[in-house]
């Protein structure tokens, strides 16, 4: 999947660049040894993952976009006129993600740049108290 789906992908989208960072959860299926190989050489040192260039912070939902902003907002966008099939609900991700607004996009990373500041200041401890931000 990560050589004939994402990174083809990836190429073709316009925010991809050498700089662009890749991040995901500790799950094992994420990291194999070929997996990681493959990652490792397309993000060589900004792999965000359990065994990558970074280590994975462990239980860090507050740290992960998709935890503390996307998965909610999509599934309040996406089930909102009750899709009855699989064609509709995906049409439904498919023109939410695509609808998100660029601004939207900045509040959320300029959230996460705040809740990595806050996670440096406890010396990685959890974030009870991190605002939520609309």
């Amino acid at each position: 999947m990560l050589r004939h789906f994402f990174f083809l992908q990836l190429s073709e989208f316009q925010g991809y660049n050498s700089a662009t960072w890749f991040q995901q959860d500790g799950a094992t299926c994420h990291t194999s040894n070929e997996s990681l190989a493959d990652l490792k050489e397309k993000f060589a040192g900004k792999l965000v993952s359990r065994r990558g260039d970074i280590p994975w912070p462990p239980r860090s939902p507050d740290l992960t976009p998709l935890d503390f902003f996307l998965w909610g907002y999509m599934k309040s966008r996406v089930y909102s006129n009750n899709p009855t099939s699989i064609a509709q609900l995906k049409a439904n991700i498919h023109g939410e993600m695509a609808a998100i607004p660029r601004a939207m996009c900045e509040r959320v990373f300029g959230n996460l740049k705040t809740r990595f500041e806050k996670c440096l200041q406890r010396d990685g401890a959890h974030l009870d108290d991190v605002i939520f931000k609309k």
